[in-house]
Formats: C-alpha cells, structure tokens, sequence
C-alpha cells in the first residue's frame, strides 16, 4: 500500500504549488511524510523517470522480431468474425498460408510499435493535477489508463500508416485476399467483410497497453524493477 500511495503522491506532486501543499498534508496525515521530504522536484523527476522505463520497455519489448508474435498473451490471431473460414480452409488444406498469415500480421504490429514512444513520453509531459488524481484514485494500472485515454487517438494516427505500409511489405494484404478468394470457393463458408488494417492496429494497440501495465505493475511492487537510484529512492517503502 505505501508503494502504491507513493507512485499516487509523486504524481501529484508533479503538479507543484497549492496541489503540491494539499498532498503533503495528506500524506503526513497517512504517516508517509517522510516521503515528502525528497522535495516535490525529486519526487516529480521520479514519477516522470518511472512512466517513462515502463513505456520504454513496453516498446522494447513490443517493437522488435517476435515480440508479439512469440508473446501468447498478445500475440495476434485470426480475427473470430472470420474463424467458420480459417476451420474451412485449414480442412483443405490451407493451414500453412494461415499460419504465414498470421505470422505477417504480427510482424506489421512488431514495426509499428516503436512509434509509440514519443507519443508516451509527450503525454508524460502533459499531465494535469487532474490526471493526477485520477492515478491517486485507480489500481496498480491507473497510469496504464491515463496512456490509454489521452494517447489512443495520436497512437492510432500514427500505428495505422506503418501497419498499412508493413502489411504491403509483407504481403499481408495479398495473402488474405489470396484466402479469402479460396474460402469463396468452399461450400457453405460466408467470408464477412473486415477493415483488415483497422484489425492489426486495434490488436496491437491492445497488446502495447498489456504490456505497459506489466511494467507497471513491476516497478509499483518489484524493488528489482527499480532500476535507478532515483527510483529506489522515491518508491522506497
């Protein structure tokens, strides 16, 4: 808990003069006033310092070969409107084009990521009193939230040109025209119309934001996360 309270009261703290007062009394009212004492400056740089290790490794882990594609939890799949057509394809045969088909898709996923980095930190900067005390309130998430809100729209522009190019590139486009063109073919199977880019980059803004909570979470409640003397100091118990 004082962890937890620690990561809220840096964040205010980061808002500075009457906000930065109105926190102090709060936490010396709570026992925890000694982590005041770091001065509201060390404490934001703290803050800061924290958003951006788990944002940046987030993208680290994302943005590079396999880091979606060997990662279970975020890995993307075959859109389930189009699962009747990946069981009749793979009765006939098409198993390995669907796997390749996949395999692209996350790969697309895989280049666009790195572009999230500058967007996170940018919000970084922009964070409100406001913001802050929406963090206050939340969960061991409540900064993976915060990203979510103020940087999905800027995170869309940006993925979706990549994921467009990348799909060209790795021919994503021409393999699942390829396949639906054969499931067109089969009996009974009903190919539904899908925004394919629109698919890869809301499967990829997903998985981002899983991983970004993970980091969270580790620096929030593992000291070994805390890979800085300055992060050692201000989310100390």
């Amino acid at each position: 808990m004082r962890r937890v309270l620690a990561f809220a009261t840096s964040t205010l703290l980061f808002a500075g003069g009457p906000a930065a007062a109105q926190i102090e009394d709060l936490t010396k009212s709570m026992g925890l006033g000694d982590k005041t004492q770091l001065g509201s400056e060390k404490v934001a740089s703290g803050l800061k310092e924290a958003l951006k290790i788990s944002t940046g490794n987030a993208v680290g882990l994302t943005g590079k070969a396999d880091g979606y594609f060997m990662n279970e939890a975020i890995k993307i799949l075959m859109p389930q409107k189009l699962a009747s057509v990946e069981k009749g394809l793979r009765a006939v045969g098409y198993g390995p084009q669907i796997d390749e088909f996949v395999l692209s898709m996350n790969r697309s996923a895989e280049k666009a990521a790195p572009a999230a980095k500058e967007i996170f930190w940018g919000a970084i900067k922009e964070m409100s009193f406001d913001d802050a005390r929406k963090i206050l309130g939340g969960g061991d998430t409540a900064a993976t939230e915060y990203f979510k809100e103020k940087t999905t729209g800027k995170l869309t522009e940006a993925f979706r040109p990549v994921v467009e190019k990348s799909m060209d590139e790795v021919g994503v486009t021409r393999q699942y025209n390829a396949l639906v063109g054969q499931a067109q073919s089969l009996p009974f199977v009903k190919v539904p119309s899908l925004d394919l880019n629109q698919y890869v980059v809301g499967k990829a803004l997903d998985g981002l934001f899983l991983t970004i909570a993970s980091e969270e979470r580790k620096i929030r409640k593992d000291p070994a996360a805390r890979v800085t003397a300055l992060l050692k100091e201000v989310f100390a118990k």
